[in-house]
């Protein structure tokens, strides 16, 4: 049956990724990032500076450049990194997907953005029962295809429903727009009659976020891997690492094949086997290994006091609010403070009450200023210090770099307050320091700091390797939310026993 002259495409998403041990997500916090319907999904997908994560325009313009199509924006929300979603939104969502979708029949195909780690209070594989209503809804033989981020927890519904699994393969996520471009190619060759198969195979273990760049490393090699064993049997191959905090059946670290044709599933197992079993080879290199704080105030003071040495970039690692984490936890500033450390930037702290209150005294007004006087819960302790105001801004900007390159971000009022030889940036909507921008909108110079620490775990590599090398760079073993040494969580849906918590882990291939 020859392709559709001008297909209709239902193009959807719901993307966030939940940390079991953070505060619920909300419908507020949803519509504080991303939530449209309808056309304005596709107005805002081919706008110079969208809010949305780049794969949905990333599918939109390589749509539009591979021939004439209808797009049909149906429902899509995105929101930061956060704890469970309340059921009662999802359940909302749903049926907005549902109504919208019956109401655009008849389709020819489906895109769906998703992330892979979202929970609901309710369920722990909602990107599963998103993938199952549409198949309701749009029938068997409808392609359907779906993008996921790198730390998706995949399930086997997930990986059946749908007829392409897309998964990052940039961590820091640099790709994103060029998977979403990966779903569109697929969905044509699907819309021409392509059919495919789907092989799963998930390992015992869940690798500490910090094992999990691309640049370099066993999470990086079992990706090469399947690049470079990509033949014409296989459209796609996906090794996802999994999100640890999500705490469900499902985590560990997985690798989906694609196959291309009726006949790949063959194909697509031996592949899936290989890397699985190279994977497996290399367990003993998926444990985190972080700098003790003692030692990073050290190097720290020697950074500020000698320029003849490398300016470091510290990673509170624990504290990232791309994984969930509250973007507060005073353990890495109120240490640099203590002991003197100069020369430092230091962002980005979510702390909307303290930012408005710099706003309230004005440029260079000196006061005391209270971290944390409204959030004193899951690693967030009140601290005070000695503060000036050095800079304000209204929080508005475009990512300049890495994961938020091009993306029109918004951080509420927002105020650089120096802290002895400290500047700290202080927001209002909680984000990852991932950009430099975050510090140039307030007139800050990183090139000139000594050091610079960032709340985030790995995406900040994206966007500040212009200024720090990876021997630069410094990750700190603190408390948090993120923390990556998982034996300090109390797990309880995680399947066990995996690496890195168990000892005596066996994995046999079947």
């Amino acid at each position: 049956m020859p392709a559709p002259a001008n297909p209709r495409i239902a193009v959807l998403g719901f993307s966030i990724e939940c940390n079991k041990f953070a505060p619920p997500a909300t419908r507020a916090h949803f519509l504080a990032r991303t939530y449209l319907e309808g056309d304005a999904i596709i107005a805002e997908a081919r706008g110079p500076t969208p809010t949305m994560l780049p794969e949905t325009p990333g599918f939109v313009a390589a749509m539009d450049a591979s021939g004439p199509w209808q797009p049909i924006g149906i429902a899509l929300a995105m929101a930061e990194p956060n704890g469970p979603v309340e059921q009662a939104f999802f359940t909302a969502l749903l049926e907005t997907i549902a109504r919208r979708l019956r109401a655009a029949l008849p389709l020819d195909g489906v895109y769906i953005c998703a992330h892979g780690a979202a929970v609901t209070t309710a369920d722990d594989d909602s990107e599963g029962a998103l993938f199952e209503i549409v198949r309701a809804v749009v029938g068997p033989d409808v392609p359907v295809v779906a993008t996921f981020d790198l730390h998706a927890n995949v399930s086997d519904r997930m990986v059946d429903l749908i007829d392409a699994f897309i998964g990052y393969r940039t961590n820091p996520h640099l790709d994103m727009r060029g998977r979403g471009a990966e779903a569109a190619a697929g969905l044509r060759e699907l819309l021409a009659g392509t059919k495919t198969e789907r092989v799963r195979l998930r390992l015992p273990i869940v690798p500490p976020t910090v094992t999990l760049l691309t640049a370099a490393g066993p999470y990086a090699e079992m990706i090469r891997l399947g690049q470079e064993r990509m033949t014409s049997e296989i459209m796609n191959v996906s090794v996802m690492g999994g999100f640890a905090y999500s705490d469900t059946a499902k985590n560990g670290l997985s690798v989906i094949v694609t196959g291309r044709g009726s006949d790949s599933r063959a194909a697509a197992a031996a592949l899936a086997r290989e890397i699985a079993e190279y994977g497996w080879q290399q367990r003993a290199r998926f444990y985190a290994h972080l700098t003790p704080l003692d030692e990073a105030v050290q190097q720290a003071l020697a950074a500020g006091r000698d320029p003849s040495l490398p300016a470091l970039c510290f990673a509170d690692v624990a504290d990232n609010p791309g994984g969930g984490g509250r973007g507060n936890t005073m353990y890495l500033l109120r240490a640099f403070a203590a002991a003197g450390v100069t020369g430092a930037l230091f962002g980005i702290v979510y702390d909307p009450e303290l930012a408005a209150e710099a706003h309230g005294h004005g440029l260079h007004y000196h006061f005391t200023a209270q971290f944390n006087r409204a959030e004193t819960t899951n690693f967030s302790e009140p601290w005070s210090a000695p503060a000036r105001v050095a800079a304000l801004s209204d929080g508005n900007c475009v990512g300049r770099r890495g994961i938020y390159a091009g993306q029109r971000l918004a951080l509420g009022p927002t105020a650089a307050l120096a802290v002895g030889g400290i500047t700290v940036v202080v927001v209002s909507h909680r984000l990852q320091c991932a950009d430099p921008v975050f510090f140039e909108m307030l007139g800050l110079d990183v090139r000139r700091a000594r050091s610079v620490a960032v709340k985030s775990r790995g995406h900040f590599r994206g966007g500040f390797d212009e200024f720090f090398g990876p021997d630069q760079i410094v990750e700190v073993d603190l408390p948090g939310l993120t923390s990556p040494m998982l034996q300090r969580f109390q797990w309880t849906r995680l399947p066990r026993p995996v690496i890195p918590l168990d000892l005596d882990v066996e994995y046999r291939l079947s």
